[in-house]
């Protein structure tokens, strides 16, 4: 029976762990899925799976946490009820015990610290000019007073009318405040009649003044009117007198003298100048005579300077196909050639490739090609 040694365990499991790598780094590399990726979605899967898990047990873990505090929390509102009753009862127990048990009366000094013990007592005074009442046995003094009742009742009369005083005063006050209130409208009616007095004063002025504007605007308009007729009296007058001057003077005349300027015989007076003369009208005549005959010179000059740009074009583009043809025919040629050299290389490879089928007999079969790609190494 075989032992098996502790070194052989460990060998057998680092195989394994290099097989298991093995495994996973071809499933990595021959999965095109995740080759392209550039990822292991397994991995992330099960990182996501872990990720929920840890939220859902930290969600579970919260909830335990939070119905514990609840139920802490009600139980120590239980515990505070519950010690909130028993000192109410406790209170009240010692309250019924002190009641019972512990009466004033009941107490062993009650008799020196009883309140009611000189109620049946004869008092030790009735009046102040008592008998009894003698210097050495100090039932008087000063300050005390015993026609408390008579005072009272005197106190409340007195009360009685200094309230009914009082009542008399407010009455007053209030006739004295409704007298004034009538003074009071009584004035603001007078100050209404006043103004309303006032503004009819006011609109009769107002009225009188648009009157007076009125009559003030109808006389400044006739001595406008009068003032504008004479001034266009006078401008037809003036008017008058400038045509005739016009007419009498040497603006309108057909004298070319009396439009020659002092500068020179070149320069003119344009305010009186009458236009040219009919040699000065010939020689321009002449003179674009001369200019038409120029420009159609110049015209056929350009004209046939166009036409022979324009042999000169036809002939160049005549060349340009000549030369375009020719190289047609130089590619052609060279086609023809290079598609012979290929017949005679293809025919050349055949018959190497017969000769090499019948030299080389061992062919590639389909495991020598079923054994690449097998380790991710």
């Amino acid at each position: 029976m075989d032992v098996v040694q502790p070194d052989d365990l460990e060998q057998s499991f680092c195989l394994a762990r290099r097989r298991h790598a093995e495994l996973c780094r071809q499933n990595q590399i021959f999965n095109a899925r995740n080759r392209i990726l550039g990822g292991d979605t397994k991995t992330w899967d099960i990182q996501v799976c872990d990720q929920k898990i840890r939220e859902a047990t930290e969600k579970a873990r919260h909830e335990t946490f939070a119905a514990e505090l609840r139920h802490n929390d009600k139980t120590m509102c239980i515990l505070e009820n519950r010690e909130r009753r028993g000192r109410r009862n406790l209170r009240k127990a010692l309250i019924d015990f002190q009641q019972s048990f512990q009466k004033p009366e009941m107490r062993r000094e009650f008799d020196l610290s009883d309140p009611l013990v000189r109620r049946g007592e004869f008092p030790a005074r009735q009046l102040d000019n008592d008998v009894r009442n003698t210097v050495s046995g100090m039932q008087r003094f000063m300050g005390e007073d015993l026609n408390f009742h008579e005072r009272q009742k005197f106190q409340q009369e007195q009360n009685r009318e200094w309230s009914l005083q009082q009542q008399r005063e407010w009455e007053k006050a209030r006739a004295d405040q409704k007298r004034a209130e009538e003074r009071y409208t009584e004035t603001r009616l007078q100050f209404d009649e006043t103004a309303k007095d006032l503004q009819t004063r006011e609109h009769a002025a107002r009225k009188a003044v648009c009157a007076a504007v009125k009559e003030f605007n109808k006389m400044q308009a006739s001595e406008l009117a009068e003032r504008k007729s004479l001034e266009k009296k006078q401008e037809q007058e003036d008017d008058l007198a400038h045509i005739s001057n016009l007419l009498r003077g040497d603006l309108l005349s057909e004298d070319p003298q009396q439009a020659a300027s002092s500068f020179g015989p070149h320069r003119v007076v344009p305010d009186r100048w009458k236009g040219m003369t009919q040699d000065q009208l010939g020689h321009i005549r002449l003179v674009q005579q001369q200019q038409m005959q120029e420009k159609m010179r110049l015209q056929e000059e350009e004209r046939q300077r166009d036409g022979d740009w324009d042999r000169q074009r036809v002939e160049r583009a005549r060349a340009a196909v000549l030369c375009e043809r020719q190289q047609r025919r130089q590619q052609r040629d060279l086609r023809r050639a290079l598609d012979s050299s290929n017949r005679s290389l293809a025919a050349e490879q055949l018959l190497q490739k017969k000769y090499m089928k019948e030299v080389c007999t061992n062919h590639a079969s389909d495991e020598y090609f079923t054994q690449f790609n097998t380790r991710s190494r």
